[in-house]
């Protein structure tokens, strides 16, 4: 997919603001007092593809939605692409588009119709519209006067990145867009963001595909509870998980796990299968191997897995539940 440069003068951007995003103190309390965000402040790098993770209720749905204009904060400041949200709401809503998790359109409008319809929404006069540019990028112009009732979901799915397309935002916030997909439409859609990406594109995502964030996103934030509870670069949180898994295939069968191992939690699978969790700034695992040396085993083949993504949602968000 190839996105051609913006025929629309784009954006401009306040050079003295070195963030895509920038949130500060951002608070919001529901009638009721129910408390969605509790002081969130972070930025988002321009030009980066960005990970914002939590567990079902963190608040990030309420985030997205004062950027987008649909909820009023409490309280706090919000800047994108260097315009505060309520001092130059204009400005700040033409800087970003918005992929919803939810396929929502009018059954009865053409994915052509449909774009033309988003781009009056933002005032784009007819003369710089891309609608077909758009289309064909997405490998939708063959649909594109066909009803979307009749596209499929992977189809559907890259409309709504159209609809988020039609004003040349500089920064694409992608809500769950993989959510319900298969594992083919999935590595489309990320392929697509990938080339928008290497077009100069800042991309937020949020997403419950650990793996996806791991492998996208430069840099992460996680929200649990109203609260930013880590916020640093991809590798740097990985380094920031201890465990590690020693996985030793023993050399005769085994009833139960042997005694006093030095590991945080041990597992036999089968009879011949040890799976040990260890804390790897501890002891390492020629220690381990040893450990089991001494209790008479011969171990015939050994392999280890570093700690990933999920270890490090889950540690910081144990209180909380990895939903939809």
């Amino acid at each position: 997919m190839t996105i051609a440069a913006p025929k629309t003068p784009p954006v401009p951007a306040d050079p003295s603001q070195p963030a895509a995003i920038e949130i500060r103190d951002l608070r919001k309390t529901y009638k009721g007092g129910k408390e969605a965000l509790k002081g969130v402040s972070f930025d988002v790098p321009r030009g980066s593809i960005f990970g914002l993770l939590g567990p079902n209720g963190a608040g990030k749905s309420t985030l997205i939605n004062i950027l987008s204009g649909l909820v009023n904060k409490t309280s706090g400041s919000a800047r994108i692409w260097g315009f505060d949200i309520n001092k130059d709401p204009r400005n700040a809503k033409r800087s970003i588009g918005i992929v919803p998790q939810e396929i929502m359109f009018d059954v009865f409008f053409t994915p052509l119709e449909t774009l033309e319809l988003q781009a009056g929404m933002y005032g784009i006069a007819p003369e710089y519209r891309r609608s077909m540019e758009i289309l064909r990028a997405l490998r939708l112009d063959d649909k594109a006067n066909a009803y979307t009732r009749t596209l499929s979901g992977g189809m559907k799915r890259r409309l709504l990145i159209g609809k988020a397309l039609v004003h040349d935002p500089p920064i694409l916030i992608l809500d769950e867009p993989t959510a319900g997909v298969d594992i083919e439409l999935r590595q489309q859609l990320w392929t697509y963001v990938r080339e928008l990406h290497a077009a100069g594109t800042t991309v937020v995502l949020t997403t419950h595909y650990l793996e996806e964030a791991e492998e996208l996103c430069d840099r992460i934030a996680i929200i649990n509870h109203g609260e930013v509870v880590a916020n640093d670069e991809t590798g740097t949180l990985l380094a920031q998980a201890h465990e590690k898994r020693l996985i030793a295939i023993v050399d005769r069968d085994l009833s139960e796990v042997p005694p006093d191992l030095p590991v945080m939690k041990a597992e036999l699978v089968g009879t011949r299968e040890l799976v040990l969790t260890y804390d790897r700034s501890r002891i390492g695992a020629g220690r381990l191997l040893s450990a089991l040396s001494e209790r008479g085993l011969t171990v015939e083949d050994v392999s280890t897995r570093e700690a990933d993504l999920e270890d490090v949602f889950l540690h910081l968000t144990q209180s909380g539940a990895l939903g939809g």
